[in-house]
């Protein structure tokens, strides 16, 4: 399996342009997989400030909302998840699947990947949440857990800037083809 690197955190903290700027660092063949299935206008917005911000990026995108295991790629190459909320969302409510099912359906493009760049919500909680979405909340919680743990490097964003949670600046550098990147290391972070 490639290298695998979890940014998470909240809604509209940068998330998306952070893992692509960590994306375009690396040289070779790109793909970005999008997840999201547009259901209402504000989903469309998205999408559309999505496209636009990578639109000089370079990548191959391939809009895949489920069974991205399945993903055509070439062997090797650098692949940005966005994100696993939306697609564990169409896997649970639209196909009935699993958190399992949808972690190993990651696993497969990930085994597939030189870099392999997963992108998540963290920081939901189910309190005030009942059936279907208190017990989404639990599995996206449970799948963003498994990721860190099989991950080399996870990062976390918080209004724009990142924090390490696992691996650091140098671990980075240590993964094939990153080169150096310069990031704010979080100085509560476990070392």
């Amino acid at each position: 399996m490639g290298e695998m690197i979890l940014v998470s955190g909240p809604s509209g903290s940068g998330k998306s342009r952070f893992a692509e700027g960590l994306a375009e660092k690396i040289p070779g063949r790109r793909y970005y997989i999008a997840t999201m299935e547009p259901q209402t206008e504000e989903n469309l917005r998205r999408i559309q400030k999505h496209r636009e911000q990578r639109a000089v990026l370079c990548f191959t995108t391939l809009e895949i909302p489920y069974h991205v295991g399945k993903a055509e790629i070439s062997v090797g190459s650098t692949v940005l998840l966005e994100d696993v909320s939306n697609l564990l969302a169409n896997a649970v409510f639209k196909h009935r699947k699993t958190s399992e099912d949808v972690y190993q359906d990651i696993l497969a493009l990930a085994e597939r990947s030189g870099v392999f760049i997963a992108v998540t919500i963290s920081g939901l909680r189910p309190d005030g949440y009942e059936g279907e979405t208190a017990a989404y909340i639990d599995a996206l919680n449970r799948l963003n857990q498994r990721l860190f743990e099989q991950s080399a490097a996870a990062v976390e964003m918080k209004e724009g800037i990142p924090k390490w949670k696992k691996g650091d600046i140098d671990e980075m550098a240590g993964i094939p083809r990153c080169g150096t990147v310069h990031l704010q290391r979080d100085p509560h972070a476990p070392i």
